[in-house]
């Protein structure tokens, strides 16, 4: 008789933002997901399922950066599995293509691209957690599908450097891909911040299972998840994130190659996010710290948009320095964001 593990959703999710003046940080997101799409089931007769590697195999898996342009902070982790960036567009998933990747897995809380794949022939599994650490099921999950999937797999978050290296490394420890003494290795080639304790714990304490326990697992694999509205809000979040970064880096102003990206504008769609986070349900049901830390980052933000409104309209000269005021408005968004993190993202799921 076989186990099935099927996605489900949690009562409460634990979600933290912040972004960093200079060093945007990302969104977090801690969920159990809700399956919206019915994906493929593998179970203990999988006709596709792949051997364990050899050990001359294994000894290949030492963890090594790959040259992939179109790939965030690709990672070859074993070979036939890659870490990596969001594979955004057309070039990427050619990219991916070339590779050899058959089957792309993202662990990020952002809808797949699943059209796009199928337009090259990949397949995509969503199996998102958070910053905090992989659940056990979730590790068995990551096992089940780099052990039994033919070709080479795709592992991705969106930037490649946290989640996804961690769940590589927790899937191939688990399957038996690689040895154990590897999986701090992978994080810390991908660049994996140690403020995400729970991911270095994850990689730290995980074990090969037994291979009759995957046998026997029976796992539903969606290509994509229904993620809570507030969880949505926070991967809209994380684009004008994105976005605010570069406006960041080319000295707050709309950068050479995206000049539709309006400073001012951007910091207002920023407020927004945190204006309509505070109106929802879900955030009326968090601790009032959490919502006070939601509301000085919209005063921050709304200040920050002032600012930049104001700079704008004296017509500031092309190498002139923004004011003060966007510096210390942004860095105000930047302390709040890491006390924001420490507080309710990046605490290890063995400690919550």
């Amino acid at each position: 008789m076989h186990r099935t593990i099927a996605p489900r959703l949690s009562a409460r999710h634990s979600i933290a933002v912040s972004f960093c003046a200079f060093g945007w940080c990302t969104v977090g997101l801690v969920m159990l997901p809700g399956c919206s799409q019915r994906g493929d089931q593998v179970g203990s007769n999988d006709p596709g399922r792949t051997a364990i590697a050899s050990p001359d195999a294994q000894r290949k898996a030492s963890p090594r950066r790959i040259d992939a342009p179109h790939l965030p902070n690709p990672i070859q982790v074993h070979p036939k599995v890659i870490s990596g960036g969001l594979p955004d567009g057309e070039k990427a998933f050619e990219a991916l293509q070339s590779l050899g990747v058959t089957t792309v897995i993202s662990v990020d809380g952002m809808k797949p691209d699943v059209e796009t794949a199928k337009k090259y022939g990949l397949r995509y599994i969503h199996l998102p957690h958070g910053y905090d650490g992989i659940p056990d099921e979730r590790v068995k999950e990551l096992a089940k599908a780099v052990r039994g999937f033919e070709g080479k797999i795709y592992i991705h978050c969106h930037h490649g450097k946290h989640r996804s290296p961690a769940a590589a490394s927790v899937a191939c420890v688990a399957a038996g891909l690689i040895p154990k003494s590897e999986s701090l290795a992978i994080l810390q080639l991908a660049g994996t911040s140690h403020h995400y304790r729970g991911l270095y714990e994850s990689a730290r304490v995980v074990t090969p299972l037994e291979s009759a326990l995957l046998d026997e697992l029976s796992v539903d694999f969606p290509e994509s998840v229904e993620v809570p509205p507030m969880a949505e809000a926070m991967v809209a979040m994380g684009h004008t994130h994105h976005h605010l970064k570069l406006i960041a880096e080319a000295g707050w102003r709309s950068p050479a190659d995206h000049p539709d990206l309006s400073p001012a504008h951007q910091a207002l769609l920023m407020r927004e996010h945190f204006t309509e986070l505070l109106r929802s349900e879900d955030v009326l049901k968090e601790s009032d710290l959490f919502r006070q830390s939601l509301r000085e980052s919209e005063q921050a933000a709304e200040a920050l948009e002032d600012a930049l409104r104001g700079w704008a309209a004296t017509s500031p000269a092309a190498d002139a320095p923004p004011p003060e005021a966007v510096r210390r408005h942004a860095a105000a968004i930047s302390a709040n964001c890491k006390a924001c993190h420490r507080q309710f993202r990046d605490v290890p799921l063995s400690e919550k």
